[in-house]
Order: C-alpha cells, then structure tokens, then sequence
C-alpha cells in the first residue's frame, strides 16, 4: 500500500510489543458499527431474506478496511482530525454542511440506540424503557466527561466483548451450513425487487457511516496525544511503517469483527425467524423477543443484552465524533483527554447531542422513521465525505511524502463509487 514516498519509512523498524497492544481506535471503531439501530438493520435482513443478503457482508469488508484505514492515517499522518483538516484545505461551506448533517444524523442515531437500549433490558428485567434510556444517556455523558481518554478507552475496548453475544448465539441454534454456503455465500441470490434493493442501501449505510470516518482518525489524534514522546507522521516519516503496520492490523481485525458479529446476527434471525415465517422486525428488541419461542430463552436474552452492551459502546462514539467534528470544524480545543473545563464546548457538544438524543427518546417520533432519515442522511454525507478523504490522502500537501498507494486508492475509490450507488438507488426507489 505504500508508494514510492515512503521509501524512508519502509525502513524503519517495527514497534515492538504483542498485536493485542496494537489494537484500539480501529477495534473501537468496528464494534461501535455494530449498534443498535445496525442490529435491526441486519435482523430485518435476515428476517426478511434469509440467507440471500449474507453475501453483502463479505463484500463490504474490504472495502470499509480500506476506507477506515484511509481515515485512520490521515489523523496519524497530520496529527489532526478530518473536521481539522477540512478547515485548513476545503471550502467552508463543505465543512459547515457536512459537519451539520452529521450531528443531526448522530442525534437521532442516539435517540434510536438508546431507546433500543432500553427496550431490551425491559424485557429483560421488565421496568420503565423510557427511564432505562435515561440512565445509559447519563451514563455514557458522566463516563465521557469524566474519566480521562486514556482509562476511558480500556473500558471502550472490554465493551467489544458484548458483541460476543451474537456469535454464542449462533451456538445455540441450529445452522444448516450448506445452505447457507449456496443461497447466501457461494450463489447469493439477487432479486431486484424493490424491498430488496431498499434493504440493500440500509445494510451499506448501516455498515459505512461518515461518524465511524470521524471518530477513528480523531482517536489516531488521541492516541498521539496521549503518547508524549509520539509525533504525527508527517513530522516523523521514519516512524511510519511501524504506525501504518499498527493502523492495518488493528483496522483489519476491528472491520472484520464488526462484519463477523454482523454476519451472525443476520444468521441468527435467518435461520429461526425467516424459516418460521417471521419476516418484518421493526426494531432490535422486537428481534431478540421475536427469538424467544423459537431459539429459547437464553439466545433470548444473549440478544437483548448484547443490545445493551453494544450500546454502551456506540452512544459514546456517536457522540464523540459530533463533538470531534464540531470542535475541529470551529478551531476549539478537543481531546477527551482533557479536563472539561479545558474543552468546555467539545464537552458540551458531547452533553447535548447525548441528552438531546435521550430527549427525543419521550418525542411523539416513529422510531423508524426516524431510523430512515438518519440512515438518508448519512447516505447523503457519505459520499462527499469519502470523496473527500481520498483526495486529502492523495496530496503531498497534506500527507507529505506519505500519500496512499495505489492498493489504498483502488478500495477507497471503489468503497466511494459502491456509497454513490446505493444512495442513487434510495432515491429512486419508489416510495
């Protein structure tokens, strides 16, 4: 992946230490993908289709590594975030725009997961859902401002593990692995009906969202940050093939944990709802009740708790990368590593996108719909976003001697071409 400008790099050693130390914003990264709002998407995929849409998880993968790693060495190279650099080298009225529909998309992805949330320990534990929601928003906010990045991101990386849920509950049901391989892996069907190409565009906007672009370059800044002897690349070219060796393997495993946990979650809802004729699943509660007299009671409640813990994990995320983009988009200061009352506004941007989230949780909203426009608007953004990226990654400017290569190009182009396309199908789809 790498070019002719980064010879020098090439030659450095590399970091020492075991490939689990290696691993953080892109394993944070892939599993907040996985959120609650992502898990109805994937459940009414497989409820729906079966094994038919199995196929779109394999061949999203490459791409969202390459994409994701594109992002994560912009903030590495540049020791800035993508809002930061947006500022200093596009038109403000880019920046403004992209920067304001991603806040509105990552508010109403809140209000989604967190009522999701609270959903799913309802039925878990039975209560007040609404109140339940309440708690994880002013959770996720006292965790967020509180607790300095560098302790806050161990509890971040023990969260993956809720995704864990969904690959044991795979375990619990029984998976006829030869049709699988034939109808959704090896001759994945393709009905071009209208409810299937729908589908299709919610399970590429669930899987490639502008906040995950956002988040993972800001945490390449933190990690810098909060490493005193490090420096951005650009700055340390010799530094670069052991961060870009770094950046790759943790990208590569997160993204493929992130497809993994969903590839078993569109399975699960295959292989008991869709062949017991269960085929419409509104949210990701209604997922998890739905398994219950069909897969029992403990893949029951290793759903509905995966729910919960996936979460926790994305709420933060989501947040976090509205405050990154506002915050770089206006020159404030941003780290969660400081203190709040050295960021007052990247802290406060983190508060009210969460507790406005939580708000609209008790607003007269269909949820779904809701669900919808976020999934437009991130569509929507997407595409700039990326455009924009691979340009950014491509100029000496920027990136100094270390522009992506060729291999980097071709995936993040073609991640880029595949966005453009489903969001050209969305609109002209009818309704």
């Amino acid at each position: 992946m790498h070019t002719a400008n980064t010879t020098l790099a090439d030659r450095a050693p590399a970091a020492p230490g075991s490939w689990v130390s290696k691993l953080g914003p892109g394993l944070i990264t892939g599993a907040a993908d996985d959120d609650p709002s992502g898990i109805a998407t994937y459940s009414q995929a497989g409820a729906q289709f079966g094994f038919g849409m199995l196929w779109t998880l394999v061949f999203t993968y490459p791409l969202m590594v390459g994409i994701q790693i594109v992002s994560a060495r912009i903030g590495r190279v540049t020791g800035h975030g993508l809002a930061t650099n947006l500022r200093q080298h596009y038109p403000r009225w880019l920046l403004y725009a992209v920067v304001g529909l991603l806040l509105i998309a990552n508010t109403i992805n809140i209000a989604a997961d967190v009522a999701a949330m609270g959903d799913a320990l309802k039925l878990v534990a039975g209560g007040p859902a609404h109140w339940y929601a309440v708690g994880f928003g002013l959770v996720s906010v006292l965790l967020q401002v509180f607790v300095p990045y560098s302790r806050y991101v161990r509890v971040l990386k023990w969260l993956t593990l809720a995704l864990l849920a969904y690959v044991a509950t795979v375990f619990v049901v029984h998976i006829p692995w030869r049709q699988v391989a034939a109808q959704g892996l090896v001759l994945p069907r393709l009905p071009w009906t209208a409810a299937f190409v729908t589908t299709l565009v919610a399970v590429f906007g669930t899987t490639i969202s502008p906040y995950l672009f956002f988040w993972q370059a800001s945490q390449e800044v933190e990690e810098l940050r909060a490493d005193a002897n490090a420096r951005a690349l650009k700055r340390a070219p010799r530094e670069a093939r052991a961060g870009f060796t770094r950046i790759g393997l943790d990208t590569t495993i997160g993204m493929g944990f992130s497809n993994l946990v969903a590839f078993f979650i569109m399975l699960t809802t295959a292989v008991t709802l869709h062949l017991h004729g269960i085929t419409e699943i509104a949210s990701s509660a209604q997922a998890a009740s739905a398994l219950r007299p069909i897969a029992g009671d403990f893949a029951f409640t290793l759903f509905a708790l995966g729910i919960v813990g996936t979460g926790l994990l994305a709420i933060p995320v989501l947040a976090g990368s509205a405050a990154y983009a506002m915050a770089g988009a206006l020159h404030w200061k941003s780290s969660l590593e400081h203190a709040p009352k050295v960021a007052p506004r990247f802290y406060a941007i983190i508060v009210v996108a969460t507790l406005a989230g939580v708000g609209l949780v008790f607003a007269p909203i269909d949820p779904i719909k809701a669900l919808y426009w976020s999934a437009v608007i991130n569509g929507v953004i997407a595409i700039p976003i990326m455009a924009v990226m691979m340009l950014m990654a491509a100029r000496v400017d920027i990136m100094g001697r270390l522009v992506i290569g060729r291999r980097l190009k071709m995936l993040g182009w073609l991640c880029t071409g595949v966005m453009a396309a489903a969001v050209a199908a969305m609109f002209l789809m009818p309704a």
